[in-house]
């Protein structure tokens, strides 16, 4: 399984970011996490095949996901951004009937205050 991730970056409180995942295949859910330094790996949201989605409550009304299953890509549009959102980010995805994790490489959101 490879995830190849992009987008992150550098934004000032407010703004605007958007990370996107491109997975070599099909898989039933789709999802983002992070991880602040010193701080333990979080769900942020997640979405399955079917559309369904679940956000941390942290995140909920700024940040929406969802995919493509064309392109096997799941993407995060990461609004409002807080100087606590910033994070490593890491996408993850589940296969069908599996409780077995896949992990992409992370990628970096910093958000200034």
């Amino acid at each position: 399984v490879q995830l190849q991730a992009s987008g992150g970056g550098l934004v000032q409180a407010g703004g605007s970011l958007r990370v996107s995942c491109a997975a070599s295949g099909s898989f039933f859910a789709m999802g983002w996490y992070r991880q602040a330094p010193g701080k333990q790996r979080e769900l942020v949201a997640r979405i399955t095949s079917g559309g369904l989605t679940k956000y941390a409550d942290s995140v909920k009304g700024r940040f929406t996901i969802s995919r493509d299953n064309a392109k096997n890509t799941v993407y995060l549009q990461m609004n409002s951004l807080k100087p606590e959102d910033t994070a490593v980010y890491y996408c993850n995805v589940r296969k069908w009937g599996s409780s077995l994790d896949y992990w992409g490489q992370g990628t970096q959101v910093t958000v200034s205050s």
